[in-house]
Formats: structure tokens, C-alpha cells, sequence
């Protein structure tokens, strides 16, 4: 409609975020989302390959948020740009390797940029105040709103009444009064909304969707650094950190084994890059050896792959072993047993 007033929203897939820009589209404000793709999210191919989560749907949860909400949704990859902020955020990071504060200050400001390249008036985001440890405190929601340049076109629909009119509310764009006090940890009061919205269905409330705060997978990426000596990655990498156990026998190589068959197709996609294993005499993972590794190793290697195959308890175990250049020998080998397992080589 000519004059309407036009607002991109954050679309995390998430509950808050829906909620918020619902509010606004219930003000008759003209609503299109944006969706950061960084490479850390859970949601997409990894509920996907596990059998453990075949029971989930498998869906972009922020596509199909878009289309609950009837709305345009805008895919940005960002995983280049986003490589500085996992590597030296400027406000470090929270329990794990989650830079939730620069986080949501970088993802605000390539909304901002978004925003201004295409005729739109103001931000949403999903933010509820005291809700999380370090980027959605009252002291830290104005050093989002400053560092990403949107300063008070920045609208936060779920806690906006316990914070500073911005510039949507003050110019009527908006009605302060339509929008909502949230606060804390808590979700019930999204959950009641969300019943108000007739919102039947919509992704489990704290959930959250980012590698970054999970315990296994920041010991995963730190090994990753300590081992190269530096900070980078790449989209394989922080990808193949998703899947498989991960073991470090020796400093100078590690192993990644399949623990399911969905896993192990996955990894099948990898295997011409690196030396893998197959268990040959009994059903048993794929597995990959990431570094380098003398005989010695690799019949190490083999023992560790027998172990988490059919044949754990056999005597002996036929291991097939493909080096890069796709020769390939076959070596018998005696499982390892869970004692000759030290915990500490588990990543």
C-alpha cells in the first residue's frame, strides 16, 4: 500500500522471532525477513542425516516461519564475513565459543545495510530482555543498537515497553501501546501470544539453533585451532565438526567415525580428500583420518575403527584402508577393547 511503512525482520526460525514480526504485521506495517547463514546453525542437514532425530521435521525452520507469517524471507550467506567474528570478537565470548554479542550486533548490522539498500524504514528482532546471559541484558541491548549502526530504527516488539521509544514508536509508524513488556527466561508469555496468534505449531521455545554454545562441539572446533596453530576454518570444516565421534590418538592425526548409517553416507561425500577406513569382514563405520600418519598409526587407526564396528568382539577384524590417491590394502587387525581407550582422546 502506498505510504505503508516497511520493516525487515530477523527470522531465526525460533518462536521470538515469529512472534515479533507478527506484532508488526498485525499493525499493518509492510514485513519481509532476513535469514543470516553462517554454517554453525543445527537446524537444515543435520537433523536430517541422524537417526536419532528422524522424528523431526525436516525443514529450514526459517523458511517455514516465513510462510506461517505469509512473508518474503531473504537467505544471506555470511560465512566469510562471519569467520571474524568467531575468531576475535571484540566482546568474547560467552560459556563455550558463542560470541552472542558480537553476534547479534554483526547480524543487526547487515540487516541495517540490507535495510538502506532497499527502501525499508526499520529492524525487528525477536529480543526479550534478561532472556539471554550476554546479548539480551538491558546493559548490552543499547551496544547492539549502537555498534551495528541502527541505532533507533531498531525495534524490539517482545520487551520494547521496557526500553527508550525508538524511532518507529515516537513517529506512530508503530503503537507502543500494541507491543509487549517480556522479560526473563521464562516463555510462557511467548507461548500464550503464540496461542493468541493461533500458532499451533512452531520450533521448541530455547531451543536455540547455534554449534557455538554446545560443550562437544567447541571442544571440537578449539582442538581444530590448537592443531593447525590458528584460527581459521572453512565451511567443510565447521561441518564435518557436526558428525561422527571424533578421536585424537596421536598429536599429529585424528579420526572421524560414522556412528550411524546416515553419518556414514555423509562422510562418504568426503572420503576422496582424506585416508578412510572400512571395516570389511563385519558391518561397521566409515571413518576419516584427518593429519598425517606413519604405519604405525594407520594400523592404530584400523584397530580404533574395528572397535565401533560388528566385529568389536572378534579376534581379528578385516580393515580396508584408501590413502588419497585411492590405493587401497586391506590389514588385519585386533580390536581395541574400551580399556585400551584412553577418555582422554575422545574430542
Amino acid at each position: 500500500m502506498p505510504g505503508t511503512h516497511k520493516a525487515v525482520a530477523l527470522i531465526s526460525g525460533g518462536l521470538d522471532s515469529m512472534l515479533a514480526a507478527r506484532a508488526i504485521l498485525e499493525q499493518g506495517i509492510h514485513v519481509e525477513g532476513i535469514n543470516f547463514f553462517t554454517g554453525f546453525c543445527v537446524e537444515g542437514h543435520t537433523h536430517a542425516i541422524r537417526r536419532q532425530d528422524r522424528a523431526r521435521r525436516k525443514r529450514n525452520n526459517a523458511l517455514w516461519v516465513a510462510e506461517q507469517l505469509g512473508i518474503k524471507l531473504h537467505i544471506i550467506d555470511v560465512i566469510d564475513e562471519y569467520k571474524d567474528i568467531v575468531i576475535n570478537p571484540k566482546h568474547g565470548y560467552g560459556t563455550h565459543l558463542n560470541p552472542c554479542l558480537d553476534c547479534k550486533g554483526f547480524m543487526v548490522g547487515k540487516a541495517r545495510q540490507w535495510m538502506e539498500e532497499h527502501g525499508f524504514d526499520f529492524i525487528i528482532t525477536g529480543e526479550v530482555m534478561g532472556q539471554r546471559p550476554m546479548s539480551q541484558r538491558k546493559n548490552t541491548m543499547p551496544i547492539v543498537a549502537r555498534e551495528s549502526g541502527a541505532n533507533d530504527r531498531l525495534l524490539r516488539p517482545l520487551c520494547a515497553r521496557l526500553l527508550a521509544p525508538t524511532l518507529p514508536e515516537r513517529e506512530g509508524w508503530v503503537n507502543r501501546d500494541l507491543l509487549f513488556d517480556f522479560s526473563g527466561r521464562s516463555r510462557k508469555p511467548q507461548m500464550a501470544l503464540a496461542r493468541r496468534y493461533g500458532f499451533e505449531e512452531y520450533a521448541q521455545p530455547a531451543g536455540g539453533c547455534c554449534f557455538l554454545t554446545n560443550e562437544h562441539y567447541a571442544a571440537k572446533l578449539t582442538d581444530l585451532w590448537q592443531t593447525r596453530g590458528d584460527k581459521m576454518y572453512e565451511l567443510d570444516d565447521i561441518m564435518l565438526l557436526k558428525i561422527g565421534r571424533h578421536l585424537r590418538p596421536r598429536p599429529h592425526f585424528k579420526l572421524i567415525i560414522g556412528r550411524e548409517e546416515g553419518e556414514n553416507h555423509f562422510l562418504e561425500g568426503y572420503r576422496r580428500r582424506y585416508t578412510h577406513f572400512r571395516t570389511l569382514s563385519h558391518e561397521g563405520p566409515l571413518a576419516l583420518l584427518e593429519g598425517t600418519a606413519d604405519t604405525a598409526d594407520i594400523e592404530l587407526a584400523a584397530q580404533l575403527v574395528a572397535r565401533f564396528s560388528q566385529g568389536r568382539e572378534a579376534s581379528s577384524v578385516q580393515v580396508g584402508v584408501t590413502d588419497r590417491n585411492g590405493n587401497t590394502r586391506t590389514l588385519d587387525v585386533a580390536p581395541l577393547s574400551n580399556n585400551d581407550i584412553p577418555r582422554g582422546w575422545y574430542i
